[in-house]
């Protein structure tokens, strides 16, 4: 499909989600992508927001190395002004794109480098309203003001995000789906490290995850085979377009190729509702977190909004809280 249509059916699946008592839709930023379409997640979670009731809208998240504190405070407290107690701030400092388009994102003499991302964390929750060390930086607002704040979440996949995130008494969402080895050492180094701040006086974690749910565990693993094919070109150096379900039944995989699939599957939820319900309750009693987000990415919406139903049927949305990663092209 287009960008425009990957936008446009984001939103209808926030609307779907919302209905079956998802907790959360965090929306990425990736820049200069063929394949994923969210370039400016700030601009598309009013629209989420407007077109859902319930459901908190954030997201997952703002890349903060590229841009000013105060401009992405400001952002989001108008957010939380039009959808109060609604939005989430979650902020990485991985670049989302290649070097070249991380760069020209950074244009300018006054550009930061990504050492000086723990300066710009405390900035952006001092403008959220913590306050600055630096006083005179107490006399600049971010406005609108309101009697509520986001709530900002620090992402990552390292031990160094973790540290970051406990460090400034922050929840911490760690991408399973990108490393999950270090997920339980970086989850570990999170609470032993855990400073309490006024918002959250106690760790509050969740962890990210690839999943496809359908009706049975061949159908599941079948509508995988398109995310399969995506990464394993994309490891190779040859990015692009979403491959169709069609072209990924038809590719023939090497074994180098198989290889990859099946460490994929093995750190991914796939399969059948209750062959996913004890995968994910395992996985989240392991790493001892209640809140999961979850990613699915196959190629079509109709599959993708079932695999959501038959998850949440499947956990029945009143134990294990399940978010959503959204969109895809």
């Amino acid at each position: 499909m287009t960008a425009a249509d990957a936008i446009r059916e984001a939103v209808k699946l926030a609307r779907e989600v919302d209905r079956l008592g998802y907790r959360r839709y965090w929306l990425a930023e990736h820049h200069n992508s063929e394949s994923l379409a969210c370039a400016a997640p700030e601009a598309l979670i009013g629209q989420v927001a407007a077109a859902t009731k319930r459901i908190r809208v954030g997201s997952g998240g703002v890349m903060l190395s590229h841009y000013s504190a105060l401009k992405v405070a400001e952002v989001f407290r108008m957010l939380e002004t039009l959808y109060p107690g609604r939005i989430d701030l979650g902020i990485g400092r991985a670049p989302g794109s290649d070097r070249l388009t991380a760069r020209i994102l950074a244009h300018g003499p006054g550009r930061l480098g990504v050492q000086h991302y723990p300066e710009q964390v405390a900035d952006l929750l001092g403008y959220l309203g913590r306050g600055h060390e630096d006083e005179r930086l107490n006399g600049v607002r971010a406005m609108p003001e309101g009697n509520t704040q986001p709530d900002v979440w620090l992402l990552g996949s390292s031990l160094g995000s973790a540290r970051f995130a406990a460090w400034f008494g922050c929840p911490y969402s760690f991408a399973h789906f990108i490393q999950p080895r270090d997920a339980e050492a970086a989850l570990d180094l999170y609470r032993s490290e855990y400073r309490p701040s006024e918002r959250h006086p106690e760790p509050q974690a969740s962890v990210g995850v690839s999943a496809m749910v359908a009706e049975t565990e061949d159908e599941a693993h079948r509508q995988s085979l398109s995310r399969f094919l995506w990464w394993i070109r994309l490891t190779q150096g040859r990015p692009g377009p979403f491959p169709s379900l069609e072209e990924a039944e038809a590719c023939e995989f090497t074994k180098s190729d198989r290889r990859v699939m099946e460490k994929m599957r093995a750190r991914s939820l796939i399969g059948s509702p209750g062959a996913v319900r004890e995968r994910a309750e395992e996985l989240a009693g392991r790493l001892g977190v209640d809140e999961l987000v979850v990613l699915t990415i196959c190629p079509g919406f109709e599959a993708r909004v079932r695999s959501y139903e038959l998850l949440a049927e499947a956990v029945g949305m009143t134990g294990l809280p399940v978010d959503i990663a959204a969109p895809q092209a």
